[in-house]
């Protein structure tokens, strides 16, 4: 049962407020711009994978430097590799970032040439996120996502731990909104494949 205000469900209006964020948040990226968001871990600074400056932009708002790569987000029909094993750790219930040569992705869309690592690796993560999905699904290309700190500092593990400084430098801030809450406060798994299929786990 919802509580109704005039003609209103107080529903209708969270779901109205909701496809409001979704869609400024699309329209920021699109437009080359930056946002701070929620993941299925922990919230994320992003962009549209496949907008090089937008890239740049992140590594200055971060003031991270251009050697340290970042992970992109994808869709599962995006995540798909040459290689059965890999396949199955991308789409693993747990999140699960893999790092994966960027020469295995066979179903990607077109990504910046400055997300890869310099020995051609791309990190890649399926989040089971609604809200990731969604804009990523109007985007039609992946999202950049690296942690929503200062380069060195500590990762935060809540919107509250956010530095505000942080804030003020990205285009736009997704509202704390419980539809909109983590599925973890822990960064994912991390695990590296070579072209030969070894898998090395980086952090468990």
């Amino acid at each position: 049962m919802y509580f109704c205000i005039g003609n209103v469900s107080y529903r209708e209006r969270i779901m109205t407020s909701i496809e409001t964020i979704v869609s400024e948040a699309v329209a920021t990226l699109r437009a080359g711009g930056t946002i701070l968001y929620p993941t299925d871990t922990i919230w994320g600074i992003g962009c549209n994978a496949a907008d090089a400056a937008a890239v740049d932009s992140i590594y200055a708002v971060k003031q991270r430097d251009h050697s340290k790569s970042m992970l992109i987000l994808a869709r599962e029909e995006w995540a798909v590799t040459n290689n059965d094993d890999v396949n199955v750790l991308l789409r693993s219930d747990r999140p699960t970032t893999v790092i994966v040569p960027c020469a295995m992705l066979t179903a990607m869309p077109s990504i910046a040439g400055n997300l890869s690592a310099s020995d051609g690796t791309i990190g890649v993560r399926v989040p089971r996120h609604a809200f990731c999905q969604e804009i990523m699904s109007r985007l039609g290309y992946p999202l950049v996502s690296t942690s929503a700190n200062f380069s060195g500092c500590p990762s935060p593990t809540s919107y509250e731990e956010i530095d505000a400084t942080l804030m003020e430098r990205v285009d736009y801030v997704v509202p704390n909104v419980a539809d909109f809450s983590n599925q973890s406060s822990v960064a994912s798994r991390i695990v590296k494949i070579d072209m030969e299929g070894r898998i090395t786990v980086i952090r468990d």
